[in-house]
């Protein structure tokens, strides 16, 4: 199911809302703006994950036994590979 949602453009936007559908980016301007939502979406959802991500360092940093073990698994993987 859809809902109509009615907006305005100012006339630059509708100029880029063309020429996004000119080059394939959706059908109709409609599907161009459905497709800037959803990536508008995507975008707000991982920036507030990197933030959670960021909080979660700030809180708990990493520390110098941290990075060895990391260094140790990174030299354990490579040697694992088959090259």
């Amino acid at each position: 199911m859809t809902i109509a949602v009615h907006t305005r453009f100012s006339s630059s936007q509708i100029e880029t809302l063309d020429r996004l559908v000119a080059e394939g980016v959706g059908k109709t301007r409609s599907a161009v703006v459905r497709r800037a939502v959803e990536h508008l979406a995507e975008s707000v959802e991982h920036s507030r994950a990197g933030g959670l991500i960021a909080d979660s360092y700030r809180e708990r940093p990493q520390t110098a036994d941290d990075d060895a073990q990391a260094m140790t698994n990174a030299i354990a993987m490579t040697e694992a590979e088959p090259w």
